[in-house]
């Protein structure tokens, strides 16, 4: 198993990372109280707890135990797990999140396809990712690699080209230093 850089920094992490949606994330998400949300590499939960109330359920995956101690100190339910085989059942969640984790992921495709499996028909799965295309970000980039984080930044074209025919009606915004992808399971 990869050396786990997350557990070493979560408690840094939990103190100095905070997370505000913004109004582009919230309509792409489009929640509403009937929905089940899945925030895969959610870490410590900064982002799970911003939505928590705005759901019927939420859980947070990771496969860092260290990040996840934080997402249980606020109350959410959590599962250890590697997005590429999560344990849940197919067609499970409503809306999925993944937020500056899916270059961290070691078989994107895999956890794209893992993703699409347990969101359910007419479900939305977000991916926000650091937009690779701004100078700030391409820096973050080469001290990921310079650290052996195993990274893999992609643009929206790379993101598009990951997921399969299971996706329709997909969406990107690029805005500040990030990327927004909505895509829709189709029914």
């Amino acid at each position: 198993m990869p050396f786990d850089h997350f557990s070493m920094i979560a408690g840094i992490f939990n103190k100095l990372e905070r997370f505000t949606p913004t109004p582009s994330l919230i309509d792409l998400i489009s929640l509403s109280a009937s929905n089940s949300l899945l925030d895969v590499g959610g870490g410590t939960g900064r982002v799970a707890i911003a939505f928590r109330e705005k759901v019927k359920s939420t859980i947070v995956a990771d496969i860092s135990h260290g990040m996840l101690v934080y997402a249980v100190k606020k109350g959410l339910p959590t599962v250890c797990t590697p997005a590429e085989f999560l344990p849940f059942p197919s067609d499970t969640f409503d809306r999925i999140l993944i937020v500056d984790a899916l270059h961290h992921m070691h078989h994107q495709k895999l956890t794209i396809n893992e993703l699409g499996r347990v969101l359910v028909p007419g479900g939305y799965l977000i991916i926000v990712e650091p937009d690779i295309h701004r100078f700030l970000v391409k820096l973050i980039a080469m001290a990921e690699k310079i650290l052996l984080m195993r990274s893999h930044f992609f643009d929206e074209g790379g993101i598009s080209a990951l997921l399969n025919s299971q996706f329709v009606n997909t969406r990107g915004i690029h805005e500040g230093l990030s990327l927004y992808i909505r895509t829709e399971k189709v029914r």
